[in-house]
C-alpha cells in the first residue's frame, strides 16, 4: 500500500513542556514524553518561555523563539537530545 510522504513522517499536534518533560501528542493519537534534562536551554526557561512555542514544518518540529529551542518530531521519536546535553549521558531508544 502507497502511503504519500507526509502521512508517514510524525507530525506534533499538541505540546506542553513540564518542570521534568516535554510532551508531545501526535496527530497520529501516540504521545511522547522525554526528559526535559536533554534540553538544557529548555530546562533552564521559564514557565512562560516554555509555553512560548510553535509548531514548524506542519507539526514536524517544535521552535520556541524566547530561548532558540528548535526540535524535530523524528528526533524526539528516536531518542536525540539536544546537542548541548552532556554526551554520553542520554538514553538512547
Amino acid at each position: 500500500m502507497d502511503f504519500p510522504v507526509t502521512e508517514l513522517e510524525p507530525r506534533a499536534a499538541a505540546v506542553r513542556a513540564t518542570d521534568d518533560e516535554v510532551q508531545v501528542d501526535l496527530v497520529d493519537g501516540r504521545r511522547l514524553a522525554v526528559p526535559l534534562v536533554w534540553f538544557p536551554r529548555l530546562l533552564h526557561a521559564s514557565d512562560a518561555q516554555r509555553g512560548n512555542f510553535e509548531l514548524i514544518g506542519d507539526g514536524e518540529g517544535i521552535h520556541w523563539p524566547d530561548v532558540d529551542e528548535d526540535i524535530s518530531v523524528r528526533g524526539l521519536l528516536i531518542g536525540l537530545p539536544s546537542v548541548e546535553y552532556p554526551p554520553g549521558t542520554a538514553q538512547r531508544a
